[in-house]
């Protein structure tokens, strides 16, 4: 798939979704405030409501566009960019990346390894980064998993380091991305920034990432449509949520055929091939959002039986997951707030 259709794809994902936010009277509380922009490789759209809505989207906007500054390891200026640079030396960075570490670590414990960070070279072997598309030789894999590993990347704050600073560094041969992280954190940034400045009802959609702010200001829930993997320009249904993390990933999102051979941009790390999963998308939900969103690319990758042992043994999510036999399986905590959008699809509501 080209860039120019994906970006295609992106502002018809992103304008489906705006036909769910509903608009209201002109009162103060309902005061409306929007803005669209594209970082981060994909369109990106801020609502607020209220008398801070102004000020809020100005603070969400600075730090969405501050942190995929930070983040872009193409960025010659980036934090990243500079450690992938400086592999095997300690580099000091924003504290962000010692936050989002934090959070890769976690789920890749929790997942067995099915995020890692530290595979960018693998990323790029595959043209996913410049779109160049290419698929890697098994020796060539091969070599470049050797050097990952986020067991060898190191992390430290405090210390003599000024506050909101950190450092970091990757083992040589390796290199950081936050791809899979990277949007759920500069949602919930951008959120947390506006609460700062006394916003209350706000949503924010950062490509397949969802985060939002309290509820809507008549008091009744957000409605946020899951995508339909399969079309994506249709649903296959609609969730009500209050003040959430929503974020789905799936293998319709990047991808690109070899030979009659589709390949999907999110990689195995224990393979370094796209992940093997009977998965079309996952769609995680709980109160973080770079959580939400390192989440659901492992569990993407561990497949609907790895996704249900990891909900049966952690409890600290809701998941939406859409197999590629047709069915949408849905957690018990969201089964009373999903509507379905019907179609070609079997619906099956779990409990445990």
């Amino acid at each position: 798939m080209s860039s120019t259709e994906r970006r295609c794809r992106l502002i018809a994902a992103a304008l489906a979704l705006f036909l769910f936010i509903p608009l209201w009277g002109c009162s103060t509380e309902n005061e409306k405030q929007e803005n669209q922009l594209f970082a981060m490789d994909t369109f990106m759209s801020l609502t607020a409501y209220g008398p801070k809505a102004d000020e809020g989207i100005k603070v969400a906007d600075e730090i969405i566009n501050e942190l995929d500054s930070r983040l872009d390891p193409e960025k010659e200026d980036s934090d990243l960019y500079r450690i992938n640079a400086n592999a095997g030396e300690l580099t000091e960075v924003s504290s962000d990346i010692y936050n989002l570490l934090e959070v890769a670590r976690q789920v890749n414990r929790r997942s067995g390894g099915a995020l890692d960070p530290s595979i960018y070279k693998i990323v790029r072997a595959w043209g996913f980064i410049d779109q160049q598309y290419r698929v890697p030789d098994a020796g060539e894999l091969e070599a470049l998993l050797e050097d990952a590993g986020l067991d060898g990347v190191e992390v430290k704050s405090g210390g003599g380091l000024a506050p909101g600073r950190a450092e970091a560094s990757v083992p040589d041969g390796a290199a950081l991305t936050f791809g899979a992280l990277a949007k759920g954190y500069a949602a919930q940034k951008a959120v947390e920034a506006m609460k700062g400045v006394g916003v209350k009802s706000a949503i924010i959609s950062l490509g397949g990432d969802v985060q939002t702010l309290g509820i809507k200001p008549d008091g009744s829930l957000w409605s946020v449509a899951v995508q339909d993997p399969q079309n994506t320009g249709g649903y296959v249904g609609i969730l009500d949520i209050a003040e959430a993390a929503v974020v789905t990933s799936g293998s319709y999102e990047r991808y690109f055929t070899k030979d009659g051979v589709v390949y999907h941009h999110i990689l195995d790390p224990k393979t370094g091939y796209p992940a093997d999963s009977n998965l079309l998308s996952v769609t995680v939900v709980c109160e973080s959002g770079a959580f939400s969103d390192a989440l659901s690319t492992a569990l993407f990758i561990l497949g609907e039986e790895g996704a249900l042992e990891y909900y049966r043994e952690y409890g600290d999510c809701e998941l939406i997951l859409i197999t590629d036999d047709n069915r949408v399986v849905v957690t018990p905590g969201l089964s009373k707030n999903f509507k379905e959008k019907g179609g070609a699809y079997s619906y099956e509501y779990l409990e445990f």
